[in-house]
């Protein structure tokens, strides 16, 4: 399968979402974080080509897809994917969701249960108030009112020093710079209200919970959370690994990814 030109699904609601087909082979949704549309995965995902087809999506408020300004929510994001999925004749796939699209992969696997094959959440959080929240210095970092220093702040908590003296960027992970201030507003507000603690005990799916060790973005306490409260679930922490886990620390994220989505296929 060559790549697709990039089109679009539509959603109950009428918002058209841009989604981007690549590769051969059973279907891998590949769900990206807040404030990012696809280009968050450019870096790896064709890690996964050697046996998974590669489906990403470009949420509401970013990239290609329609930008309405009304109330965003992980359980709404997850609506968009399974439009997306009907749009393809897609009737299950594995999922694979990091940060926001860790949240957005939790209401897709609990609600749509029937459309999820195997499921790993990377970087994220249950949530509400069971969630681990970052610290406030971290908040506050983010927060800073000048523009540059909380981009600089930001790419620090995604990635190591070490790492951003030999890979200068650009950078896929620090946003979509395209967005509209009220879809950068529904995105945060979205990520905000996202608690699906009493939902994770329904996920039927294989599920493997991922998390970089040193991640304060995110904070790694998050990742047992969820482990524990799917049933069946798997944790594995990456020493020295931040947020961005999955391509600093592609070498051993993706293998892992792989070797559990085809442990998961098997008979």
């Amino acid at each position: 399968m060559t790549p697709h030109p990039r089109t679009h699904a539509t959603a109950a609601d009428g918002t058209r979402i841009a989604h981007q087909l690549q590769g051969e082979g059973p279907p891998l949704v590949l769900l990206s974080g807040q404030q990012n549309n696809h280009h968050w995965w450019d870096p790896v995902r064709a890690d996964f080509h050697a046996t998974r087809a590669t489906l990403t999506l470009d949420y509401r408020g970013t990239g290609d897809s329609d930008k309405p300004d009304h109330p965003y929510t992980t359980e709404l994001l997850a609506s968009d994917v399974v439009a997306v999925l009907d749009a393809l004749g897609i009737d299950r796939a594995d999922v694979y969701g990091t940060s926001l699209g860790g949240r957005v992969a939790q209401q897709l696997a609990a609600r749509h249960p029937d459309r999820v094959g195997a499921l790993v959440l990377g970087c994220t959080s249950p949530g509400g108030r069971h969630g681990v929240a970052r610290d406030k210095a971290t908040g506050r970092a983010l927060a800073h009112p000048d523009a540059r220093t909380a981009r600089d702040a930001l790419r620090h908590l995604m990635y190591t020093p070490d790492w951003l003296a030999t890979h200068p960027g650009p950078h896929h992970t620090l946003g979509d710079p395209a967005m509209p201030a009220h879809a950068r507003r529904q995105h945060l507000a979205a990520s905000n209200r996202h608690d699906a603690w009493d939902l994770l005990p329904e996920i039927k799916a294989p599920t493997l919970v991922v998390h970089g060790a040193d991640d304060l973005l995110n904070p790694t306490a998050n990742a047992p959370l969820l482990a524990s409260r799917i049933p069946g679930a798997r944790l594995h922490l990456i020493p020295g690994a931040r947020h961005a886990y999955f391509e600093e620390f592609r070498a051993v994220a993706s293998p892992l990814v792989l070797d559990f989505l085809n442990e998961a296929a098997r008979p």
